[in-house]
Order: structure tokens, then C-alpha cells, then sequence
């Protein structure tokens, strides 16, 4: 047998590590949402799978890879992750590499984008489809839409890509993205997602989330969105396609509501017929025809009576039109769990570190935001395993707490050298159970901290401008 034969084998058998680091054993609750012939099939469909040699087949790299999102401080380095892929080689009578990390780095950077994205959502598909019921609201699969941003290395080809903000001076600033997600309200995970630029026509977040419209499933999801979404285009679209909607009234319609008007359904509830636009510039003609010309919305509103709440009222729309069937009530209940989707957003980028990506090229900024993302899902499916075990809702289990269990066992659960693995599983899936997410309602903070950082003033020139033998170096 030839050793391109023998590592290719080592490519396609070693996805072990990945689906046991997260608990992908049999008998547990989800352990069929991506498990071992999962990932290995998605990475051999595109052909995918590498091995240049034993140590850094596509299987470790990745596992290896996953580790640095979920790790912070030293541990998220380059350095730490050939560390952990030598540990477990020695573990399993592999080949131990050196501590150089290029070849790592060389080897994260052939990871298929196409194939993690595919993963990421594959994991949440199979997750919403296997949840219960009892996760979801009137049998509907709630979908929340909500936009974020992330920095990135300050390097000339990031900069092309994602450019940093016209109000910052260059070599000061930072390249930025802005990212449109679709996330499951019943088990938090990410559905979806788009990225792209910050600057520049048409890369607002409407118009990302135009890239994600055809994402909705018929009948089966409503989407909850902000009032920044809540446009006639958007409304008209999905009502079209029979995706229901729920929205915050957008401020601009805000002054010209009135209740006395339309079909009147109870009280601050009517039916309310709104009028097609002008034909907005980036849509063609072709695309405005087909759009109704009126849109009959539900309209109601709610009085704010939490403490703390920055408004005292509130207007939402939906084309859930039923009285009977959604009465006023849910229907407040169910966009007031559009703030998930922020507590979801700040998991990301802050537990996650996604709020600036270290790397210098565009391609490498896309697969560590991949690698995250599935990071992130496989996590929830982790706490999806707890809730169900343990007859709890995913979102009430905390998700900080179950990222540590699953690196306190990183190694034990991988190596195989765990002397009862179903039994340690069910072990972390209780300690995650227990860690419930505190209620604390009118909970409010000050934004301040108590220990004083060193002070260093902000950068407000370029960096080589503070040099001065640079600076005389360029002037020359």
C-alpha cells in the first residue's frame, strides 16, 4: 500500500476526535446531529479531505482548530493547537510533529470554506428538526434575523475586502464586516449566515439580508425581526412566499398609526392596508411588478410595564392575522423573545472571540468565522443533549458553563483513554443541566468597572509615524 493510500485512510477514519470532543456518543439524546459518517461525508463530497502527512490530516486540524475558538488568552494560539494535535498523537501512537507551527497554519488554510459552512448548517437543520414540541411556539419554528459586526487583522488585502471606517484616518483604523445571521429561537443554534463589507453601496443590513431570504421554509417558520427590517419589501416577500413574519413597526411609521382605522380586532388591534412604494433604485422593474401592490398587515400594540425598558410602548406587525389563533398576548410574547438573538450575538463574538479575528487574509477571516460558527453550533447541540436528558429548555441552560465543561474534557473524551465515556457524558450533561440561566428581571447596571487598567492613550496616527527612524525612512 502506497503512503498516499495510508493517508488518505488516516483522513477519512479520523473524525472521531471531532464528534467525541463534543460528545457525539451512541445513546445520547442528538447524537446523530453531526456525527462521524456526517463529517467525514461533507468533506469527501467536495474531495476535500487532506493529509499531507500523518499529523495534519483534515480530521485533526479541524478538532485542533475548534479548540482555539473555544480557548481564550494562550490557549487560542497557533503554538497551543500544535500542542494539543501532539498530545494526541502520543496518546495514539501517532506521529508527534515539531513545535513549528507553520505547517499547522498551512494545513488550517486547506480546509474547504464550502464544506464548513455546509456543516454549520447541517448541524442546525438536524437539531431544529429533532427538536420537541415543547421548543417551539404554535407548532411554528421561530427564525430571529439580526446583524453584528467584527474587526479584523489590519493588513492591506483585508482592508481590499472589508474596509475599515471612513471616519478613522488610514493606518489607524481596522477592517471591518458586517454579518447578517439567522438563529433558532427553540434551540439557539445558527441557521445561517452572510458577511460582508461595511462600506460601500448596498452592504447595509437589509441588503445582506436579502442574501438570506430564500432560507425560510413555507408554513413552518416565522421570522422575528427588528424594526430595522420591518419594510414593505421584506413584509411583502415573505408574506408571498407564506413565511409568516413578526416585526417591530419601523419609526418611520411609527406617527401615522391609528387604531381607529382598518379592521378593528380588539383593543390597539386592527387589520391595517399598507400601499406599495416607489421603486426602490437597487430593485429592477421586473422584480417591482412582481410585488403586491397593497399588503394587509396586522397591527397592535403593547404597553411596556418592565422596569428599566427604554420605551413605554410599543407597535409590532405581523401577518398573523387570527385573532382566535394568536391572540394579542402571544404575539407580544413572541417578539419579546427577539432579545435571544442579542444575547446569542454577544455569545459569539464576545465568549466566542469573534468580536476581532487575528488573521491576515480574507480567506483565513471567512474560515475562522466558520470554524467558530460550528463551534458555536456543536456547543448548543451539547446543550440541546442536557436540556432533553434533563426536561429543560435549551435557552435556560448557560452557555459559558457548558464551553468549559467540553474543554475540561477535551483531551480525555478524544484520546480515548476514558474509562466509562458514557458515563463521563452524562456526567458533563448534568453539571450543564444545573447551571441554570438566572432570571432577573429589571436587572439593571451600571456600565462601569472597579479595577483600573493600565492607560495607554489611543493610536491617532499611523504606527510608523511614532518611529522615528521609520518616519525619516519614508521621507526620504
Amino acid at each position: 500500500m502506497s503512503l498516499l493510500s495510508v493517508d488518505r485512510q488516516i483522513a477519512q477514519s479520523g473524525f472521531a476526535p471531532v464528534a467525541n470532543a463534543f460528545l457525539a456518543g451512541k445513546g445520547l439524546p442528538f447524537s446523530d446531529v453531526l456525527g462521524i459518517e456526517e463529517l467525514q461525508a461533507a468533506f469527501a463530497k467536495r474531495d476535500a479531505l487532506f493529509a499531507t502527512n500523518a499529523s495534519y490530516s483534515t480530521a485533526l486540524v479541524l478538532w485542533a482548530f475548534l479548540a482555539q475558538t473555544l480557548r481564550d488568552g494562550k490557549g487560542a494560539a497557533c503554538a497551543s493547537a500544535v500542542a494539543d494535535i501532539a498530545q494526541y498523537l502520543h496518546q495514539t501512537g501517532g506521529r508527534v510533529p515539531c513545535g513549528d507551527t507553520g505547517d499547522y497554519c498551512r494545513a488550517r488554510a486547506k480546509l474547504n470554506l464550502d464544506t464548513l459552512k455546509q456543516l454549520v448548517q447541517q448541524a442546525a437543520q438536524n437539531m431544529e428538526q429533532a427538536a420537541p414540541s415543547e421548543w417551539l411556539w404554535h407548532d411554528l419554528h421561530p427564525k430571529l434575523v439580526d446583524c453584528f459586526t467584527f474587526t479584523m487583522l489590519d493588513t492591506p488585502d483585508n482592508q481590499q475586502e472589508f474596509p475599515q471606517s471612513t471616519n478613522q484616518r488610514k493606518g489607524v483604523g481596522l477592517p471591518i464586516a458586517r454579518a447578517c445571521c439567522v438563529l433558532s429561537l427553540a434551540t439557539a443554534a445558527l441557521m445561517d449566515l452572510v458577511v460582508g463589507p461595511c462600506k460601500g453601496k448596498q452592504t447595509g443590513e437589509t441588503a445582506l439580508y436579502r442574501q438570506l431570504a430564500d432560507h425560510f421554509t413555507p408554513g413552518e417558520d416565522v421570522v422575528v425581526f427588528d424594526r430595522q427590517f420591518c419594510s414593505y419589501w421584506i413584509m411583502a416577500e415573505l408574506s408571498k412566499t407564506g413565511v409568516a413574519v413578526c416585526a417591530r413597526l419601523h419609526q418611520c411609521r411609527e406617527g401615522v398609526s391609528d387604531f381607529r382605522s382598518g379592521k378593528r380586532l380588539g383593543k390597539y388591534d386592527h387589520l391595517v392596508t399598507w400601499l406599495r412604494p416607489r421603486r426602490p433604485q437597487w430593485m429592477s422593474q421586473e422584480d417591482y411588478d412582481r410585488v403586491p401592490v397593497t399588503l394587509t398587515l396586522r397591527e397592535m400594540q403593547f404597553n411596556i410595564t418592565s422596569p428599566g425598558s427604554r420605551c413605554s410602548s410599543m407597535t409590532v406587525v405581523t401577518t398573523l392575522a387570527d385573532p382566535d389563533e394568536y391572540p394579542a398576548e402571544h404575539i407580544a410574547q413572541l417578539y419579546g423573545y427577539r432579545w435571544n438573538v442579542e444575547l446569542d450575538i454577544r455569545h459569539i463574538k464576545q465568549t466566542l472571540h469573534l468580536d476581532y479575528v487575528a488573521c491576515k487574509s480574507p480567506d483565513m477571516v471567512k474560515r475562522h468565522l466558520w470554524v467558530t460558527l460550528l463551534a458555536y453550533n456543536l456547543i448548543r447541540k451539547v446543550i440541546a443533549f442536557a436540556a432533553i436528558e434533563h426536561d429543560q429548555l435549551p435557552r435556560h441552560l448557560g452557555f459559558t458553563l457548558a464551553c468549559q465543561e467540553i474543554l475540561a474534557s477535551w483531551m480525555l473524551t478524544t484520546c480515548g483513554i476514558c474509562r466509562d465515556l458514557k458515563g463521563h457524558c452524562r456526567n458533563i450533561l448534568t453539571r450543564i443541566a444545573a447551571n441554570r440561566v438566572a432570571d432577573r428581571p429589571g436587572r439593571i447596571e451600571p456600565r462601569v468597572i472597579k479595577r483600573r487598567r493600565h492607560y495607554y492613550p489611543f493610536m491617532m496616527k499611523p504606527r510608523h509615524a511614532y518611529n522615528p527612524k521609520k518616519r525619516r525612512a519614508k521621507n526620504a
